[in-house]
């Protein structure tokens, strides 16, 4: 049996379009089952369900489909958005690479309505159709393909879906979308030995920057590297004297514009290492291979570097998107339990932003496992993608950052971990945002972790004085906050009064 690429999503994802454009590039043959179902009937679907019933259709399609993915020829498909349901068709997949066409409800109601699609009729039926198949797509999927790319996506990603075919059981690939390019972000147990081409076309050498703690564990599992240079670990470290010795590092192991870096680390190693890569001869590749929780769910995607200043937190950098993340979820093994709960507050964060499954899962005291490492990681993409830059709508990703900054700087770096300092931060917003139910719940949540949910005797005029050095700031007005209206409803550029800041602080300290 021939191992098929298989496209599915809901209607109006452009599934036969991208599988089209991908059977091409691969020089192969492209089938689509609702082609072979119209061919079948000799007539619309349209016309199938109104005279036959929908029952009739299903029965003929699960067979069709079954009958694809149990042939020899190497073919690309697209399946039709109700095929996955079929548990026959969804056990049959198994053999299969099956790429998930990413599409808002608003976006395939647009595309969808008034083009002879059966279930798109009316609106409110298609968005509740929507919502009831999202999971079971997400579930079956071993690559998501995003929205916001255009009809030649699937070709460019094609190197990295071979590449899938061939990496540790377990493994899935999300597409990375932004302005200034893309890249694959793969997601398993032992996604490291993708390295060092992780499904790209980088070429030249491969060294990696990493420090002395991770190396210990974790270098081996990186194969065909030319160098390696190791840093102290710590935020303490993550400073431009520190990145001074990694370019010289660089220098003295012949590094050119033709290699690359592979940033092994949490999210010390992976600011510094990639503000490194995009400084050093004006710019080289960067894989990011991030180890902790925080990295994994959110600072290894995006392309925002830098190191910290003594005045506030990653005040000098750049944005260097990578080249390829490789969230090899095995490396958590080696964690220790407090650094488990520092990562925890990013995972809850994201699921504040995300709402929907994501929420209901982590409200619930799920686990963080890789699915819920993976829908972080997508979260993050999919905003990313709409603004790389954060003028906008990135600004909800420092949900909490803005007091947790400010509490690392007043503290001193390395006193509290960056996740222990926005969970205290996503209690502040959420007083801000006022919601007294949701804070003591997300308060119950960061303390199940193991998280502090106060901070006796902090300085609360010291970290007010801190928010106004933060970088979302672009003038001599008030620091916008990112605040909450609900789960999965987060907006920024919020006008907090310096009052209601130092109140919220002072709920932290405890003190009155």
């Amino acid at each position: 049996m021939a191992r098929l690429t298989v496209f599915i999503g809901f209607m109006g994802a452009g599934k036969t379009t991208l599988a089209r454009e991908l059977a091409a590039a691969r020089g192969v043959e492209h089938v689509d089952t609702d082609d072979l179902l119209r061919r079948h009937f000799g007539r619309p679907i349209q016309e199938v369900f109104d005279t036959d019933g929908e029952a009739v259709f299903r029965a003929a399609e699960e067979e069709t489909a079954l009958r694809l993915l149990s042939g020899d020829d190497d073919l690309v498909v697209s399946v039709g958005g109700g095929t996955v349901l079929s548990d026959r068709v969804a056990a049959a997949l198994a053999g299969h690479t099956t790429v998930l066409v990413e599409v808002s409800a608003e976006l395939a109601w647009q595309r969808a309505a008034g083009h002879g699609r059966p279930l798109a009729r009316d609106r409110a039926g298609f968005e509740a159709l929507y919502d009831r198949r999202l999971r079971r797509y997400e579930t079956l999927a071993d690559a998501f393909l995003p929205e916001a790319a255009d009809r030649h996506v699937a070709a460019r990603a094609d190197g990295a879906l071979r590449t899938l075919q061939d990496a540790p059981p377990g493994t899935r690939l999300a597409w990375a979308h932004a302005a200034s390019g893309e890249y694959p972000v793969f997601v398993g147990r032992g996604a490291l030995a993708l390295a060092p081409g992780a499904g790209t076309a980088l070429a030249g050498r491969a060294v990696c920057v990493t420090d002395t703690a991770v190396a210990e564990h974790h270098v081996g599992a990186l194969h065909g590297l030319a160098g390696l240079v190791e840093i102290p670990p710590g935020e303490a470290h993550k400073t431009l004297a520190t990145a001074e010795r990694v370019w010289h590092a660089l220098v003295a192991q012949g590094v050119t514009r033709a290699d690359h870096l592979i940033a092994l680390g949490g999210g010390v190693v992976g600011d510094l290492a990639g503000f490194c890569a995009a400084c050093f001869q004006r710019g080289i590749p960067v894989v990011q291979a991030p180890t902790t929780i925080v990295s994994q769910v959110d600072s290894a995607y995006g392309g925002k570097t830098g190191v910290d200043l003594p005045e506030a937190k990653n005040y000098v950098g750049a944005y260097h998107q990578p080249a390829a993340v490789l969230a090899d979820t095995s490396t958590l093994a080696t964690l220790p339990p407090e650094e488990h709960a520092a990562g925890y507050a990013e995972v809850l964060k994201t699921a504040l932003i995300a709402g929907g499954p994501l929420w209901e899962t982590i409200a619930a005291g799920g686990p963080v496992d890789d699915d819920v490492i993976l829908a972080c990681a997508r979260t993050k993409l999919a905003v990313v993608a709409s603004d790389e830059r954060d003028g906008g709508r990135r600004q909800v990703l420092n949900l909490g950052h803005t007091v947790g900054h400010a509490l690392e700087t007043v503290l001193g770096y390395g006193t509290l971990r960056h996740g222990e300092a926005v969970g205290l931060g996503l209690l502040a917003a959420l007083r801000l945002s006022g919601l007294p139910d949701l804070r003591e719940e997300v308060a119950g949540l960061l303390g199940a972790a193991g998280l502090p949910t106060t901070l006796p005797d902090v300085d609360a005029d010291a970290v007010l004085a801190a928010t106004r050095l933060d970088k979302k700031r672009t003038s001599q007005a008030r620091t916008p906050f990112v605040l909450v209206r609900a789960a999965g409803d987060v907006v920024h550029g919020e006008t907090v009064g310096d009052d209601d800041v130092a109140l919220a602080v002072r709920e932290l300290a405890a003190t009155s």
